[in-house]
């Protein structure tokens, strides 16, 4: 078996192929665009005929080169940037450069193929992921357009707020595109222009979150339901569940989930104490998620409280309680989403964009 690191750039991918034995075999420098990855494909089809790919960055600079090659029918597997520095770090060649990161993803995949994660084909899930991040981009949009209407018109009037509906419904957004102020100095008259046009981008910026919205509760409804029966997830949070786990069962296990995700612990016990200390690895926007379910689910399921009360009366801080039952919660996520795998039929690109 031949093993394949791939350091991947935005402009460069570099490829180091290791053999059975762990010996550097070859090297590979070329462009990240469709003739480098068929130039790569080629070069390690002469390298033998049994391979395993690791890509760092297989979703970031490296996803399409990944995509190339899964279509191939190659095993390709998903490696965390920060697993090749620890790597780098235990090596004998010490230093950081293109050759040495991908001889580390090439070792890593060497030693732990069984328990990475796996590149499969991109479906539906992509577009769940684009448009999540499309929407939190666009919430973020308006709340820094609110902010910065709001500190014109305390300058135009500190109490508009008793003569204009709240800026947080698209009521308010509305009535700012006819707002005038009632001085006539001319610097007042620019901020109320500029207070309209502002009114204007919310207005936009809130429709094209809402549009938004709508086309991920429509395509979560059909793709990752079975999601929404946890407490805690509506459609738009199963929506921006699948688009971080899938395509494919990336995963083998929840554990293999959870380390991902940040939520394995890690056990700190001093003295014969038994603690477990904050997890700050793994994707930190899944393990966002995953705390606000946590919250949703302490104050609205029982089973969730009497829980964490247990977890507290058993000498753990809140703290810890609620670190406790994010483990579990992400091992609930695991499960339902393998119902999402195996029940739903995927549906094509084509069929949904």
């Amino acid at each position: 078996m031949i093993t394949i690191g791939v350091d991947a750039h935005k402009r460069l991918h570099v490829a180091l192929a290791l053999d059975a034995a762990g010996r550097e075999i070859g090297e590979w420098r070329g462009s990240n665009n469709s003739s480098g990855w068929r130039a790569l494909s080629e070069w390690a089809r002469a390298q033998g005929d049994e391979l395993q790919w690791g890509i760092e960055g297989a979703w970031g600079y490296g996803r399409q080169l990944a995509q190339h090659l899964v279509a191939g029918a190659e095993i390709v597997y998903e490696i965390n940037p920060r697993w090749t520095a620890i790597s780098r770090r235990r090596g004998r060649r010490q230093g950081k450069t293109d050759s040495l990161d991908a001889r580390a993803v090439a070792l890593l995949v060497r030693q732990e193929a069984p328990g990475l994660p796996r590149v499969s084909r991109e479906d539906s899930t992509a577009l769940l992921d684009l448009w999540t991040t499309e929407r939190d981009i666009a919430i973020a949009e308006v709340t820094r357009l609110r902010n910065q209407i709001h500190s014109l018109l305390v300058q135009l009037d500190p109490e508009y707020n008793l003569r204009l509906p709240t800026l947080k419904s698209k009521r308010g957004a509305k009535a700012l595109q006819t707002y005038e102020c009632q001085s006539g100095e001319p610097i007042a008259v620019e901020r109320a222009a500029a207070v309209r046009m502002l009114g204007q981008r919310l207005l936009l910026a809130l429709d094209h979150a809402d549009s938004l919205a709508v086309k991920i509760s429509q395509l979560a409804r059909t793709r990752c339901a079975p999601l929404t029966r946890l407490c805690g997830i509506n459609l738009l949070t199963a929506g921006a569940l699948a688009g971080i786990l899938g395509p494919g069962r990336r995963f083998a296990t929840d554990a293999q989930l959870a380390a991902y995700a940040g939520v394995a612990p890690l056990e700190a016990s001093p003295a014969g104490l038994v603690r477990h200390r904050l997890n700050r690895g793994g994707n930190r926007h899944l393990n966002a998620i995953l705390y606000r379910i946590t919250l949703t689910q302490a104050h609205y399921s029982s089973a969730a409280r009497t829980y964490l009360d247990r977890r507290i009366g058993e000498g753990k801080s809140r703290r810890e309680a609620i670190r406790a039952l994010k483990r579990y919660i992400i091992r609930a996520v695991w499960r339902l989403w393998l119902e999402c795998e195996s029940d739903v039929a995927l549906p094509s690109l084509a069929a949904v964009a």
